[in-house]
């Protein structure tokens, strides 16, 4: 509308505007959709770990779920990031700025596997990535999304699955068992803490499920007295 009346003023003669005092309407806080535990669960244990690709990408998901990594950096991890004796990842993410990033006895156990079990069998050229394909190549963005949707599908995950979705469940499963926030931006390598402080809406949005759940007090009609 405001386009069009300022085309109007310009070359249809209009002397005035009356979208000149009108204020943009304000769009809600659009919330990460994360997992559940139980649905984390369903999804690490879909790949078949009894074969060297299956081995992998269930290598790939609980290091994701692990560490909140986005996308273009668990693909893009170089062989030498990772330090499975002290459980610690060194990442370059956006703006080529590295973080360190902690991880899990239960991911490292599994990136034990792969490194022992799979990857040599992947590593065709001597790759320096972590994650090969069957070509040797290093994985791809476009192939781990079809990979994560698949397996979110044998989950039996019906909500749209995406490597994003790890990054979330990982954010919001941290905070609610008593993550420190200024904590969960280094990992998550947010440049600016208000990025992170989504996360805190998420957590709200439980709390207030978990009250008018268990409060005998919360359910509208709600009568008689709490017991002292």
């Amino acid at each position: 509308m405001r386009g069009f009346y300022a085309f109007a003023g310009a070359h249809l003669g209009f002397a005035e505007d009356p979208t000149a005092d009108l204020t943009n309407p304000k769009t809600g806080l659009s919330l990460p959709k994360a997992l559940s535990e139980a649905e984390v669960e369903a999804l690490l244990g879909s790949p078949a770990a009894s074969d060297p690709l299956g081995l992998r990408d269930r290598a790939m998901l609980e290091l994701l779920y692990a560490s909140g990594l986005r996308v273009s950096e668990i693909v893009g991890l170089p062989l030498d990031a990772l330090d499975t004796e002290s459980g610690i990842l060194r990442v370059r993410g956006k703006g080529g700025k590295e973080r360190l990033v902690p991880f899990g006895a239960s991911a490292a156990r599994w990136l034990a596997r792969y490194l022992d079990g799979a990857r040599p069998a992947l590593d065709r050229r001597r790759s320096a990535h972590l994650f090969l394909t069957v070509r040797g190549a290093p994985m791809t963005r476009q192939r781990f999304w079809q990979l994560i949707e698949g397996y979110g599908r044998a989950a039996g995950i019906r909500s749209r699955l995406t490597p994003h979705s790890l990054r979330h469940s990982f954010a919001t499963h941290l905070l609610e068992h008593g993550a420190d926030l200024r904590a969960l931006q280094m990992m998550l390598g947010h440049a600016d803490i208000a990025t992170t402080q989504i996360y805190t809406q998420v957590s709200r949005s439980r709390l207030r499920r978990v009250y008018d759940e268990f409060h005998p007090r919360a359910r509208k009609g709600s009568r008689g007295r709490m017991k002292r």
